[in-house]
C-alpha cells in the first residue's frame, strides 16, 4: 500500500477551485456576457490564476448543454473573427443563487472547523 502525500498549497487551491469553478463562471457571466479568454483574465485578476482556457471551454460546453448558459456570436472589437459569448439563462441565474447559498453555508461550516482547533490550540496526535 502506497502512502499518499499531502497536497501542496497549489494542489489544494486547484482542487478547491475545481469544485466551484462553475459557480465562478456563472458569477462572471452574471456581471456581463463574456467570451472564453475573458474568463481566464477575470479569474486571474481575482487571484485564481491556476485556471486555463483548456479547463474553461469544456465546462462552458457542459453548462450550455445543461441550459445554464447560452452562447451567441458577436463581432470582435479588434476587427477579428466573431467571438462566442456566453450569457446566463433563467436556469443559470437560479443555479447561481442556489450555488452561492450552498457555498456560503459550506465555507461558514468549514471555516468553523478549521478555526475552532486553531483558537483552542488543539492539534491531533
Amino acid at each position: 500500500m502506497t502512502k499518499e502525500l499531502p497536497a501542496t498549497g497549489d494542489q489544494r487551491r486547484s482542487q478547491l477551485l475545481r469544485g466551484v469553478l462553475d459557480l465562478c463562471l456563472l458569477s462572471l457571466i452574471a456581471q456581463r456576457p463574456r467570451y472564453g479568454y475573458e474568463f481566464v483574465e477575470a479569474l486571474a485578476e481575482s487571484g485564481l490564476e491556476l485556471v486555463s482556457e483548456g479547463s474553461i471551454y469544456p465546462l462552458l460546453a457542459r453548462m450550455e448543454r445543461a441550459e445554464l448558459v447560452e452562447s451567441y456570436r458577436a463581432a470582435s472589437s479588434s476587427g477579428g473573427a466573431p467571438r462566442k459569448y456566453y450569457r446566463l439563462t433563467e436556469a443559470g441565474r437560479a443555479e447561481l443563487t442556489r450555488g452561492r447559498a450552498v457555498w456560503g453555508e459550506f465555507t461558514t461550516q468549514a471555516g468553523r472547523v478549521l478555526t475552532d482547533n486553531e483558537k483552542t490550540g488543539e492539534t491531533t496526535p
